[in-house]
């Protein structure tokens, strides 16, 4: 018989070359055959490798055996490794001389990679993304920065003004150009995605001004048409969405060969797959280096801002003030923001997550942080908020091992209201938004038993020189009674609180110890904190030598909520070993306060400076201390978020 029957049926035959892919074409004969046939035999020109696949076993031609039986499994194969200089350079044939059968030629498939090799994890390719340091796929950046003033967000499908946030998307095509006189290379994105990324490509120019918006949106594909002079074309792409409910942070991308001849539809020849994962928003814990402080300036809090720069001076940290203009009277600058940063192989920039709480400093972070290199997110609370959905309420742990489980980045804290059902109660869009990250994985603890809410009334972290890199500090009102009992006991049971607070009345030891009242409430309060220091021990793999408790008593009751009925200590600013606790205004035993003296045993031993900021009628008298009137920007772990296994 003439030729093989399935490359009578084609005019070209493209064999792809992809390196170390193993990539041939087959031919059953049997169902080629004609009627009559018993053997065979196959030829084809030098650059063409031929195999037959003859009762399980593959013999590379030529061989000694001239003619094949045609047995049921009988198939060739054919493979090029060489790149074609032109369409149809080569021939196959069967039963005839080499070079009459059908017009082969070799080009490479279409690839499609991550630009840079340090853009593409692993060095491999593919439609999967995967964790882990052996992990593989490609990475992109949020645009949630502010490159041109005149803009609120570079959300917008013309050319940004910097490139150099965005990933590169590189498509090779080696082998005859003359190929694309029949066929077209289309690069594509599915519908689900296409509002979730932006693609630029400047074509063979460098001018800035000449990169286009060709693909995110309403644009789903985009014909490349391959240079004469080039084999790769270069594209620029920039994530538009971070991971959250309804998306999981994969973007894959496509790139198609069709073969278009005038009157017959498209046919698909191969496609090539890249897969991109959105750099999630990392949140940084008290433990990191501090970069900047942030400070509200209002109405009678001078001395405390002049502290708050004192302390970040001592830990040569730069002190920003937010002033009255902007703050419109807002002191509580923890509660609107908190800071992070998103991060890939290539850059790494800041970006602020601003709450839904929207009060007078609503504006702050889109007018006075959000710029070049200093990415905004927010998330709205359409169903109402609460004061559980400020970022007081917001905090993560520095890097734990739990039962074998690394979590490298820490895990967020958030407090909720369970146990018990509650209308209050944070809402599910930042709590979504936190767990989408996937690198944090969030634990919720129990904190509507107080009257704010907020997690960090109870809870701190502080750096240590040993066991885990840290210590937790938790508010103890029983710590705080063991302590007065002592002092009792040591004959200072007259010595007062709140010495040297005008217009403040004083509670001496004696009375504090024999109010049932607050004694019974404080048992509460305990209970509360216990039931949280058993899910933290849990979630984050502590010991209770890795705890400390600070002595604290609230006051209040179980509807209404707790307060700290003396400033809260554990709500302090953590700068490095450099601490700004708030000043407890504890009874004077020898002329130290005696909670004072009590928090310095336990924190100075590890290395920490304790500076306590009188912050009694500016914050304390407000429901609020140190911390919920500070924030911080802090340095990204040196840990690299994709080297983990969620």
């Amino acid at each position: 018989w003439q030729d093989l029957h399935h490359l009578q049926m084609v005019t070209h035959c493209i064999i792809p070359s992809t390196p170390h892919s193993g990539v041939s074409l087959g031919f059953s004969l049997p169902r080629s055959a004609p009627k009559d046939a018993v053997t065979f035999h196959v030829q084809g020109t030098p650059g063409v490798k031929l195999y037959v696949v003859h009762d399980t076993q593959s013999i590379k031609l030529p061989s000694s055996v001239s003619r094949w039986p045609l047995a049921s499994s009988a198939e060739v194969l054919l493979a090029m490794d060489a790149l074609s200089k032109d369409v149809g350079d080569e021939k196959v044939g069967a039963g005839a001389p080499a070079g009459c059968g059908p017009a082969l030629h070799c080009a490479e498939h279409p690839l499609l990679v991550a630009g840079q090799d340090f853009l593409f994890r692993g060095g491999r390719r593919g439609a999967t993304w995967t964790w882990g340091p052996d992990g593989h796929g490609a990475i992109l950046l949020v645009n949630c920065d502010r490159d041109d003033p005149k803009i609120f967000l570079s959300y917008t499908p013309f050319p940004p003004p910097d490139l150099k946030d965005m990933s590169q998307m590189v498509l090779r095509t080696r082998g005859p150009r003359t190929i694309f006189t029949g066929h077209r290379l289309v690069l594509h994105v599915d519908y689900s995605d296409a509002d979730k990324v932006g693609v630029f490509y400047g074509g063979n120019s460098v001018a800035l001004e000449e990169y286009k918006h060709v693909l995110g949106g309403s644009k789903l594909a985009y014909t490349v048409k391959p240079s004469r002079h080039q084999e790769e074309s270069i594209f620029y792409v920039e994530g538009l969405a971070f991971p959250d409910v309804g998306f999981s942070g994969l973007v894959a991308f496509h790139v198609t060969l069709l073969e278009s001849p005038e009157k017959v539809p498209a046919t698909p020849i191969f496609t090539d797959t890249v897969v991109f994962r959105m750099a999630p928003w990392i949140m940084t814990p008290n433990t990191a280096a501090p970069l900047e402080v942030f400070v509200c300036s209002v109405d009678n809090n001078e001395d405390f801002v002049a502290a708050v720069g004192a302390v970040a001076e001592k830990a040569k940290c730069p002190l920003t003030v937010c002033p009255l203009l902007e703050n419109r009277q807002d002191r509580w600058i923890q509660d609107e923001v908190e800071f992070g940063y998103v991060q890939a192989p290539h850059k790494t920039f800041p970006v602020v997550f601003d709450s839904p709480r929207d009060r007078g400093l609503k504006d702050f972070p889109v007018k006075s942080i959000l710029g070049p290199d200093f990415g905004y997110v927010a998330r709205q609370a359409p169903e109402g908020t609460s004061s559980l959905d400020s970022f007081g309420n917001l905090e993560v742990s520095p890097p734990v091992t739990v039962q074998g489980k690394e979590y490298p980045l820490g895990r967020i804290l958030i407090g909720s209201s369970f146990p018990r059902a509650s209308p209050w109660a944070p809402q599910n869009a930042v709590k979504d938004f936190l767990t989408a990250q996937k690198v944090q994985a969030p634990v919720e603890l129990f904190s509507d038993w107080l009257a704010v809410g907020h997690v960090d009334e109870f809870l701190s972290f502080v750096p240590a020189p040993d066991r885990k890199g840290f210590r937790l500090l938790l508010a103890s009102p029983s710590a705080c009674y063991q302590l007065l009992k002592e002092k009792q006991e040591e004959g200072f049971g007259e010595a007062a609180m709140f010495h040297g607070l005008e217009g403040v009345p004083r509670t001496t030891i004696t009375e504090i110890l024999a109010d049932e009242g607050l004694r019974k409430f404080n048992s509460y309060v305990q209970s509360c904190i216990n039931w949280n220091r058993d899910i933290l021990k849990h979630s984050l793999g502590l010991a209770e030598p890795d705890i400390l408790d600070i002595p604290q008593l609230f006051r209040g009751d179980a509807a209404q909520g707790a307060e700290a009925f003396f400033p809260d200590m554990v709500n302090m600013l953590v700068l490095g070993r450099h601490l700004g606790i708030p000043k407890p205004f504890g009874p004077q035993v020898g002329g130290q306060c005696c909670l004072e003296e009590r928090v310095r045993a336990l924190l100075e031993p590890l290395g920490l400076t304790c500076t306590f900021i009188d912050d009694y009628f500016s914050y304390h008298v407000f429901s609020g201390e140190v911390h919920c009137g500070t924030n911080v920007r802090r340095k990204p772990f040196t840990f690299k978020w994709w080297h983990m296994v969620p």
